[in-house]
């Protein structure tokens, strides 16, 4: 039987506790405290499979080594309004954090900026820097390059990433628009949340190694993930990897490494698009059409089966609201995980609730 309890965590708690954990594994403490507001955001978002429950493992390629703790950057500038980074096989958090800055640094001058990463790994939620340009009144593209997860369509055998596409544009009074997904019907990270807390996961999901479907989620993992829209989900993953592998001289093309499998740095790619509105109208303006976007969406009649239409981005908002006020809940398995961790690094452990902190 699987265990519905839940463990409520304060975000800050959560935050304080990721960076004590990152800093007793070599990283700054600036650094250390991006990574873990990172993770936290995707927490308090419901992005629950790229939170802090990932966090166990990527303490471990740090301290095998597979990740550069202090990395040294590189930032190459190519044109006033393009620039290129390094990221030193550090941690894809630190090294997307400071590349969105610099896009957003020369989109302030400029109008739009962008910067093209190489020597990066995985950067957990693709919507962190979408809102990291959000704060900045910053229209943003996002795109990231991963370990191949997916054939593409018509064959058998994994050759693409399973990559998150995301972009965002600031509202005023409404929510903004915020769009983060990814060309196969769900995140991996939700069929190893599956498999951590012992459950099944819907057909459709995901194929075994012979390519059928399955609802195990063990099986899944080794397996491979189904496309949205097939040829639809199969072009998008394709022209991620353009866009962040192979216009970046990061690996691509089934070579990036497997931060689940591969000793071997990953060499993940990313690329950030900043665009300042203010070059075609004023902010005011453009937020004040914003919102009136998004009343329009807010406006249309619910189909059946709906009470009402949300906006891209909004449920997480929302989400967001309430887990500030109620904590993070995590599962048994994630308790435990914490607790290990805790005594591995030897620092303090999480305090958890039983009940939602609000209460």
């Amino acid at each position: 039987m699987v265990s519905a309890a839940r463990y409520y965590a304060d975000p800050s708690a959560a935050s304080q506790f990721a960076v004590e954990l990152l800093q007793k594994a070599g990283l700054s403490q600036a650094d250390a405290k991006s990574m873990a507001e990172c993770l936290v955001m995707a927490d308090v978002r419901g992005v629950d499979t790229h939170g802090l429950a990932r966090l166990p493992q990527y303490l471990d390629r740090v301290s095998n080594g597979r990740v550069k703790a202090q990395p040294e950057f590189k930032l190459t500038e190519k044109t006033p309004v393009v620039a290129h980074l390094d990221g030193d096989n550090g941690f894809g958090f630190v090294v997307a954090t400071r590349a969105m800055e610099e896009a957003v640094k020369r989109a302030e001058i400029y109008g739009i900026g962008m910067v093209t990463v190489n020597h990066s790994n995985h950067f957990g939620m693709a919507a962190t820097y979408v809102i990291q340009a959000l704060e900045k009144n910053m229209i943003s593209l996002v795109f990231t390059n991963s370990a191949k997860q997916m054939p593409p369509f018509g064959g058998k055998e994994t050759l693409l990433g399973i990559s998150p596409f995301a972009a965002g544009a600031p509202s005023h009074h409404e929510a903004p628009y915020i769009l983060d997904m990814a060309p196969s019907v769900v995140a991996k990270g939700k069929i190893r949340r599956a498999a951590r807390r012992g459950e099944s996961i819907p057909e459709g999901w995901a194929l075994d190694a012979d390519g059928n479907p399955t609802t195990d989620a063990n099986i899944a993992l080794n397996g491979s993930m189904a496309p949205i829209g097939g040829p639809k989900g199969s072009g998008i993953a394709i022209l991620m990897d353009i866009v962040s592998g192979v216009l970046s001289g990061a690996a691509f093309g089934g070579e990036v490494g497997d931060q689940y499998k591969d000793p071997r740095p990953q060499n993940v790619g990313h690329t950030f698009i900043a665009i300042k509105p203010d070059i075609f109208m004023s902010t005011d303006d453009f937020t004040a059409r914003m919102d009136t976007l998004v009343q329009r969406v807010h406006g249309v009649t619910p189909a059946l089966g709906f009470s009402e239409v949300l906006f891209p981005g909004e449920p997480e908002h929302r989400l967001a609201m309430q887990r500030r006020a109620e904590g993070i809940p995590y599962a048994d398995a994630e308790k435990q995980m914490f607790a290990d961790a805790a005594r591995q690094y030897g620092v303090p452990g999480l305090s958890l609730s039983e009940s939602p902190l609000s209460l």
